[in-house]
């Protein structure tokens, strides 16, 4: 699907894919900075759990985020896919200045929610300026083209990942989380490999991509970013090699940011903090 057109003269909201296991406790810099994003002490976040089966993760995330000083954090939880067209659900949906989609299974997300007012409405609403954050498969879901699975290691193999639709807020990225802690290189080089019009994002542990609606992506957190740029493909054996064979890629541009480096997902032009630029 493609995603919700932004009204004229109105920003689409900042877009958020956390890579997991984000601070939540001592020092929980993304998740501070996504309820300012949202409005602060006026913010009122709706929390999506679906993907999780764990009974107590929305209401940990509701705790978080009051404590960081939103006014209103409510969890709305999708468990069936009746549930994504039930109006007091939806009604909660339309009225929040951010949503915030947990970790699980971003299978769950998708099979419970895809092609239903839920999904509509999460689109439209950040068309409209409401941000949309998504941690571990709540980040890949974000994107038109989600990896659904596939093989950890370094090398991009025929076969190793899995494609499936997500909830397609924007096409221009593919997300991967946990990303240097289960190796996870291969598979999202893979992805690109069988297209490259998007560009890949890979994202470590209590990291994230705030992605602002001029297109703009800044990392926060203690991990790093990994973007692969494949605009510059020269060639690639993806089309005449069978499946388990190593792909033949020339021509990709890889960036390692960490927080405060920026990249333009529209110039893609990456820039370092300028503090670390200075030191060089």
């Amino acid at each position: 699907m493609c995603p919700s057109k932004v009204p004229d003269g109105e920003e689409r909201g900042w877009i958020v894919p956390i890579g997991g296991a984000e601070e939540k406790e001592d020092n929980p810099s993304i998740l501070q900075r996504f309820v300012r994003v949202c409005g602060g002490s006026n913010a009122n976040i709706v929390i999506v759990p679906t993907a999780s089966r764990l009974a107590d993760t929305g209401p940990r995330y509701e705790r978080i985020f009051r404590e960081l000083g939103a006014a209103e954090a409510v969890s709305v939880d999708f468990e069936s896919r009746s549930d994504g067209d039930d109006a007091r659900k939806l009604g909660q949906l339309k009225r929040a200045t951010g949503i915030f989609l947990t970790g699980g299974n971003q299978l769950r997300i998708t099979t419970l929610l895809g092609g239903t007012d839920a999904a509509r409405v999460i689109r439209a609403q950040n068309a409209n300026g409401v941000h949309v954050a998504g941690t571990s498969a709540g980040a890949s879901v974000l994107s038109e083209h989600m990896i659904a699975f596939g093989d950890e290691g370094s090398s991009a193999l025929a076969g190793s990942v899995r494609l499936a639709p997500g909830l397609g807020l924007t096409n221009r990225f593919i997300i991967d989380q946990h990303f240097r802690q289960r190796d996870r290189l291969g598979r999202l080089v893979t992805a690109l490999a069988y297209n490259p019009f998007a560009i890949g994002i890979g994202l470590d542990e209590d990291t994230a991509a705030f992605i602002a609606p001029d297109n703009t992506l800044e990392v926060e957190g203690s991990g790093g970013v990994t973007v692969v740029d494949a605009a510059g493909l020269q060639f690639s054996s993806m089309d005449s090699i069978d499946e388990g064979q190593p792909v033949c890629l020339l021509g990709l541009t890889v960036h390692m940011l960490v927080a405060g480096a920026t990249f333009n997902l529209h110039t893609r032009v990456a820039q370092a903090n300028s503090l670390l630029s200075r030191k060089t």
